[in-house]
C-alpha cells in the first residue's frame, strides 16, 4: 500500500508544496516541484533526511566574542543535538580563519565542524 508524505521544499525561494509517494519505504514519485532540485530533496528527505548546521563558539583573545561555524557537509537529522552539544563545549584561541576546523569529526559523524569567519588576535 502507497503512503503519501506532503513537505515544503526548502532547496530554493519557491517552497514548493511537495507529495512523495512511498512504497516499502522507498520514494517512488515526487510531484509539485518545479524544478529537479525539489524531487531529489523530496526523496532524501522522506529516506535519509540530512541538514547543515550552523552555530558560533567563543574565541579566547579575539577581536570579536565569537566565531561563526558549521558542519562541512550535511549530516544527519538525528545527529544535530549530538553535533550541538559538541559544539558548545568548544572554545577556540584567536586568531581563526575561515575553513579551520574546529572539530574534525562531529559526533561520530566524520563531518568537520568549520569556522565560516575570519577572527583576528587582539
Amino acid at each position: 500500500m502507497a503512503e503519501i508524505r506532503e513537505l515544503t521544499c526548502i532547496q530554493c525561494p519557491m517552497g514548493c508544496q511537495l507529495r512523495v509517494t512511498m512504497e516499502n519505504g522507498e520514494a517512488v514519485n515526487v510531484e509539485g516541484n518545479t524544478c529537479p532540485r525539489g524531487e531529489i530533496y523530496g526523496k532524501k528527505e522522506v529516506t535519509n533526511p540530512t541538514r547543515i548546521v550552523t552555530s558560533s563558539v567563543p574565541v579566547e583573545n579575539g577581536e570579536i566574542a565569537r566565531v561563526s561555524v558549521k558542519t562541512a557537509n550535511d549530516i544527519p537529522k538525528g545527529k544535530i543535538f549530538d553535533i550541538m552539544k559538541e559544539i558548545r563545549e568548544v572554545t577556540v584561541k584567536a586568531p581563526v580563519h575561515i575553513g579551520d576546523v574546529i572539530i574534525a569529526d562531529a559526533a561520530g559523524t566524520g563531518v568537520k565542524i568549520i569556522a565560516t569567519k575570519d577572527v583576528e588576535r587582539v
